[in-house]
């Protein structure tokens, strides 16, 4: 995303809209381009900011100056004052308004513009992926040469503790306690493992990270595997990734020639090797029991725990699992040090979080901010706003084992404990913006129907609870349903996350909590009604 000096969002609720907001929006793009700072502000149209005595609104960044009510004739003066000449543009010189109010998502970014700060992706796009050379004049494995050189085992996975890091898969646990239990476990033979197997729908972070900065889960890997006391690793790339596939071999065998894996890596008695496994489209795959019964040639299936992959792993061997995200953040912590990675982002989850945008929304994409930043931000600036005008009404966070999001919660930070506190999860990073034509029993079902079919069968909870459910939520969306089976969904929910042997059943269940949770009400008109309130299920072709 471009980087500009400041930004601009102009109010556009309905209230806004009635009021002129879209006159103004077109005077802001004319008064922009003739102070020529097309190039230095980014304007854009923005839904519901939290505030509505002074529509319509201009809000302007990094200063989150608030300006209203504004009209037309009123934008020249502001443009002149304030984004040509930086200055705030006073009351008592025009009749536009700074005003004294607080808008909630502002309050706490004031003097900051929350933009893309990069850490994850920092070379992503820059350098060559195919070019160790590139990767090496960006600081490449300079990470790898100070822990094997400058640094005991102990040190490091205390670096990483004391950075606060923890896993971006969606667990969230803290990544330098795993290190340690690794580094702690008694074993002849231990082993390293990327969790490359990205199969959640919504999410192509970890996509991107390897074929853009493959280098950087090398040298990740290289310092983990020093650092628990393993010689050789894996990463286990989803098979549907060609391209990150083909450039991580290329990678590794540059990685090799220079030394950086292989015998004596830097002149040390440290020996490291790297293998590729391509998985083969099973999203159960993605749990990291059933990835390591996948690298042993068996079927994927999660294991029983415990015990866990960090005493009993890869072949009954203490093995360290780490999603590509994770390990991404391991070489800029140690190069720059932990209180370094702790200035991003809140005390409790330090540093960024990559996310994938979809949806209802004008810009779609990939970003990388500080962990803490609320969905109504997203949506507002990096999203451009809601498509067409719509309301927000939810986001699904985390992809299909994700939360559903509700308006109301849309000013949580975006961190793992804000998130807890609040009920719901951040999950692995992809977030599905949904408007108010968004039906929430089709959206359950839709889930429900992914998580039946992918589900590998080896545990009843979770074998028959999903399909259960998706047959109950097919009956709802059809006008057949019974009040009764709201109940039968909460236990079904109850039971999938108390009983079922991995993640994969034990987050299936979510969704249908989280609807019947924030929107009962129109599940209800489904069963009660017999209709769809968004027009979406076959039983309604009409709205209500």
């Amino acid at each position: 995303m471009k980087a500009f000096r400041s930004m601009v969002l102009v109010s556009s609720d309905p209230t806004s809209i009635e009021r002129g907001a879209k006159d103004v929006f077109q005077a802001l793009q004319a008064e922009i381009s003739a102070f020529g700072l097309e190039n230095e502000i980014s304007l854009t149209m923005v839904g519901d900011v939290g505030r509505h005595d002074a529509a319509p609104l201009v809000i302007v960044y990094p200063e989150a100056v608030i300006y209203g009510p504004v009209k037309k004739e009123d934008v020249h003066y502001l443009v002149e004052e304030h984004l040509y000449k930086g200055r705030i543009a006073s009351s008592f010189q025009a009749p536009v308004k700074e005003l004294s109010g607080k808008i909630a998502w502002l309050s706490s970014r004031k003097g900051t513009l929350p933009a893309e700060q990069r850490i994850v992706l920092e070379r992503a796009g820059v350098i060559d992926p195919n070019s160790i050379d590139d990767y090496i004049i960006h600081d490449g494995y300079q990470a790898l040469a100070k822990a094997v050189t400058e640094m005991t085992p102990e040190e490091i996975y205390t670096t990483l503790e004391k950075s606060g890091l923890r896993g971006r898969g969606g667990a969230g646990f803290p990544t330098g306690t795993k290190w340690k239990f690794v580094h702690k476990a008694q074993g002849d033979k231990k082993f390293v493992i990327c969790n490359a197997d990205e199969s959640e729908p919504g999410t192509f972070k970890d996509r991107l990270i390897l074929e853009g900065d493959p280098h950087s889960i090398i040298e990740a890997l290289a310092i983990a595997a020093y650092t628990v006391g393993a010689d050789e690793g894996y990463l286990y790339i989803r098979g549907e990734y060609s391209i990150a596939q083909e450039r991580v071999m290329i990678a590794i065998a540059q990685a090799k020639e220079m030394g950086f894996l292989g015998k004596n890596i830097f002149g040390t008695k440290f020996n490291f090797d790297l293998h590729v496994h391509s998985g083969a489209g099973a999203y159960i795959c993605g749990e990291e029991t059933a990835l390591i019964e996948s690298i042993e040639g068996k079927r994927g299936e999660p294991r029983a725990r415990p015990p866990y992959p960090t005493t009993h792993g890869l072949w009954g061997k203490p093995t360290l699992v780490n999603n590509v995200e994770t390990l991404a953040n391991v070489a800029p912590i140690i190069r720059n040090g932990p209180d370094w990675y702790r200035s991003f982002g809140p005390a409790s989850s330090p540093g960024t979080k990559v996310y994938t945008i979809l949806g209802n929304v004008n810009m779609t994409g990939l970003i990388e901010v500080p962990m803490g930043i609320t969905l109504r931000e997203v949506i507002a600036i990096y999203g451009k706003g809601m498509k067409n005008g719509k309301t927000f009404k939810l986001a699904q966070t985390g992809g299909s084992s994700g939360s559903i999001i509700p308006a109301s919660l849309q000013d949580t930070p975006m961190d793992f404990d804000s998130f807890a506190k609040a009920g719901v999860a951040l999950g692995s990073g992809a977030l599905l913006i949904c408007d108010e034509d968004t039906c929430v029993v089709d959206l359950t079902k839709v889930l429900l129907n992914f998580f039946r079919k992918e589900s590998c069968g080896k545990c009843n909870p979770c074998r028959i609870g999903n399909q259960r459910a998706y047959e109950i939520l097919t009956n709802i969306s059809e006008g057949t349903g019974k009040i009764k089976d709201l109940d039968d969904l909460m236990v079904l929910s109850d039971n999938l996350y108390q009983l079922s042997n991995c993640g994969l059943g034990q987050t299936a269940g979510a969704p249908i909590r989280d609807i019947l949770n924030y929107f009962r009400a129109e599940v209800e008109a489904h069963i009660r009604l017999k209709v769809c309130p968004t027009g979406i299920c076959p039983m309604s072709g009409k709205r209500i």
